[in-house]
């Protein structure tokens, strides 16, 4: 069920997460998700969420200002 709209229909989808860091913008592009077909709200598994946290602090150590990958190569 949708938080937001209380629609019960999501669809698998993916999604470009996007975290601000100090002066930096981390882009992860095509994360796996849940998306809500009448609002659009993207949710994110418990198992996506802590792939995410990885790559995110990974980036954190590397980034500049804008650091931009994809999940599928940095999920693994």
């Amino acid at each position: 069920m949708c938080f937001y709209c209380k629609c019960n229909t999501t669809i698998p989808s993916f999604a470009t997460h996007v975290v601000t860091y100090g002066m930096c913008v981390i882009l992860v592009r095509n994360v796996p998700c849940e998306e809500c077909e009448q609002c659009g709200e993207k949710y994110y598994s418990d198992e996506v969420m802590e792939r995410l946290e990885i790559i995110v602090n990974k980036a954190k150590e590397l980034a500049s200002e804008v650091f931009v990958t994809d999940y599928n190569k940095r999920a693994a």
